[in-house]
């Protein structure tokens, strides 16, 4: 059994819990923040068996996209131009992570 950690962007969210209800996934869904953009993500923790573990990226994937958007580097990036002019970063897509679970108890 493994436990994946996906970090996904808020935009892509509901259409991923939609996706992993709809193939019979259960997760835990906690609302995040990253540290660089300081935008909102929500990172889900999903239990799941081994054989089941690609189906998982594999919906991740498909669901997660990465876009561009502009933004003001956070004071401190770039001392000479903080603040001055946004800049052109790519967003999105997910990162995940996975564990293995040596035990797993459901009450």
């Amino acid at each position: 059994m493994k436990l994946l950690t996906a970090i996904v962007q808020d935009k892509d969210a509901t259409k991923l819990s939609n996706a992993l209800v709809k193939a019979n996934i259960r997760t835990t869904r906690l609302s995040t923040s990253g540290g660089f953009l300081r935008s909102g993500n929500t990172t889900y923790m999903i239990a799941i068996e081994d054989e089941r573990v690609e189906e998982v990226l594999d919906i991740i994937k498909t669901v997660s996209q990465k876009r561009k958007q502009f933004m003001v580097p956070p004071i401190g990036m770039d001392a000479d131009h903080a603040g001055a002019f946004p800049v052109e970063v790519e967003v999105g897509g997910a990162t995940v992570f996975t564990q293995n679970i040596e035990n797993f108890y459901h009450f």
